[in-house]
């Protein structure tokens, strides 16, 4: 585990659910916080939150749909920083959870510009700062319902659930990730789920209408764990809080 006070991240999403814990959760580590937020009035009030608790947060304006938002993010951070160590792409769309038979291309389109184009473009836009970092890591937030292992499971509850956008982007960002990690080594890209497969159980968000068993807490346990590993850390894995998740 790696508690280095000029560690910095850059969280997607980080406004409000898993994203604003996570920044919580690292800031009191004394990690420099860069608090990507779409909505930039609800980042800069996060940020102000966090801040006033003890932890040094720059509010990001970034939008992870748009070239020339995540352009502009990457000028912004690079006046604070020359590199950037750790990247969570936390940013995430649910859709409207339309059923196979139903869904239509334009609501596959806008959860995969979310879930699948965002990440690599916010990936590529800050490989540079990244590259300069000594143990560069980038997390991708996945979710329990992108393995196939979880889907094909009659036990549980996603397997019931015939959405077809959400869990095909995540599972495409599983796939992206792997390939990631395979082409470039000397970063560590891995995957963090944040409930417990297990147990069936995932975090209350806003994305679930705070339905969830686990804690926003108990969710960013996954996402922890990759943020600080070590430069003997693994790449290209897939865990939710209590271990390994099956693909």
């Amino acid at each position: 585990m790696t508690n280095n006070e000029h560690t910095s991240a850059l969280i997607t999403g980080g406004n409000k659910g898993l994203g604003l814990e996570a920044a919580r959760r690292l800031g009191e580590l004394g990690w420099t916080i860069f608090l990507g937020s779409r909505d930039e009035s609800r980042g800069q009030e996060a940020a102000d939150k966090l801040t006033a608790a003890g932890s040094k947060v720059v509010m990001v304006p970034l939008d992870v749909t748009s070239d020339e938002s995540v352009a502009a993010a990457v000028q912004l951070v690079r006046e604070h920083t020359d590199s950037l160590d750790v990247l969570i792409n936390n940013a995430g769309a649910p859709g409207k959870g339309t059923a196979p038979a139903e869904v239509t291309i334009d609501e596959i389109h806008s959860v995969f510009d979310t879930n699948v184009y965002g990440p690599i473009r916010v990936t590529n836009a800050f490989l540079p700062l990244l590259q300069k970092s000594e143990n560069p890591r980038v997390v991708m937030v996945s979710s329990g319902g992108s393995s196939f292992s979880v889907v094909t499971d009659p036990e549980q509850p996603f397997s019931k659930f015939h959405e077809l956008g959400y869990s095909s982007s995540k599972a495409a960002l599983n796939m992206v990730t792997v390939r990631y990690a395979q082409a470039l080594p000397h970063i560590k890209f891995n995957l963090a789920t944040p409930g417990e497969i297990a147990n069936r159980k995932f975090a209350a968000t806003d994305m679930n209408n705070n339905t969830g068993a686990l804690t926003v807490t108990e969710g960013t346990d996954s996402i922890l764990r990759l943020a600080t590993l070590d430069a003997e850390g693994p790449t290209g894995i897939f865990i939710d809080r209590l271990g390994s998740v099956a693909w």
